[in-house]
């Protein structure tokens, strides 16, 4: 082959290093060759923050190690029913910062599998408007749920899956809880011609969150209450229409301004009405008993299922 034909070859990157200043710039040039652009993009600014983080707080081997460590326990502390690695994320704040920046700051329409939480399953059972979620005695004040889900111009979208699940009033999804059937507090919905949907569950309680691990060594470190407040979690899915993932939470629990994963935000405070005297909306319920009427907006968008955080 002619000499002048010849491709160009690249001149070699040295990679030793002569002194600390050097090593981020040698590590970025060592990935610039990455065939996608935004792997490029995420990677430069992963590597330069995570430097630039080191150098700020001077970090010690010792702390080197303990991160590393804490690391490799969150992947071991990962199993079929519970993810350490959304809980930690979820505890640093970093779900619902990932939320607000995809979907605005009502965390609404939130579609990563961050703010979704640990415990949501992929095969809930169907159900006709109006069933109820309890499966085993759930101990608790009736609730019973009325929603609709609307576009943004507020015309009803008929034919929605819409997922529900959440915690019992002791403070267990059933997952957790030996003494809960198995899909206890979970069912799955359609919305009808208007839009609407129902259901009859009980009223759910405020829970901490899995301390055993990581997550809980961080938040006792730094006198942290691991609590959430008492929420019902909702996954909205129509083909045409952005993945809705949001939770309605309880407007009287106490802690309201001190959600352990940062998740409340104004637009998600629900209006729990209390009923203390009336006809019971069925014949075996008592006093007290509480409805909950929401309406959700659905974007236009692509319809896209998250991975379940367990199985």
């Amino acid at each position: 082959m002619d000499a002048a034909r010849r491709p160009a070859v690249a001149a070699p990157r040295s990679s030793i290093i002569e002194t600390e200043e050097e090593v981020t710039d040698i590590v970025v040039a060592a990935m610039s060759d990455a065939a996608s652009p935004r792997l490029r993009t995420v990677m430069e600014s992963l590597v330069r923050h995570l430097h630039a983080f080191a150098r700020e707080v001077k970090l010690t081997e010792e702390e080197y190690d303990l991160g590393i460590s804490m690391l490799n326990r969150i992947g071991q502390a990962t199993n079929d029913s519970h993810n350490e690695g959304i809980l930690f994320a979820d505890i640093l704040g970093f779900s619902t910062l990932v939320c607000l920046l995809n979907n605005g700051n009502t965390g609404a329409t939130e579609t990563s599998a961050a703010l979704l939480g640990p415990f949501w399953r992929m095969h809930s059972p169907e159900m006709a408007n109006g069933g109820s979620l309890v499966r085993s005695p759930t101990p608790g004040p009736a609730l019973f749920v009325n929603c609709k889900i609307e576009d943004a111009a507020g015309a009803p979208i008929s034919g929605a899956e819409v997922d529900v699940w959440h915690a019992s009033p002791v403070g267990f999804y059933e997952n957790q809880d030996e003494n809960q059937a198995d899909m206890n507090l979970r069912g799955k919905f359609h919305t009808d011609a208007e839009g609407r949907f129902s259901f009859r569950s009980v009223k759910p309680a405020g829970y901490p969150v899995p301390t055993d691990g990581p997550a809980g060594d961080v938040l006792r470190a730094q006198s942290r209450h691991p609590y959430r407040p008492a929420h019902l979690h909702f996954l909205c899915f129509k083909e045409g229409f952005k993945t809705l993932i949001t939770q309605v939470f309880v407007d009287n629990d106490e802690r309201l301004d001190s959600d352990v994963v940062f998740g409340v935000t104004q637009h998600l405070v629900g209006d729990y009405q209390r009923h203390d005297e009336g006809a019971p909306p069925a014949p075996d319920v008592t006093a007290p008993w509480y409805t909950l009427d929401y309406t959700f907006v659905m974007e236009p968008g692509v319809a896209k299922l998250p991975m379940p955080p367990i199985k």
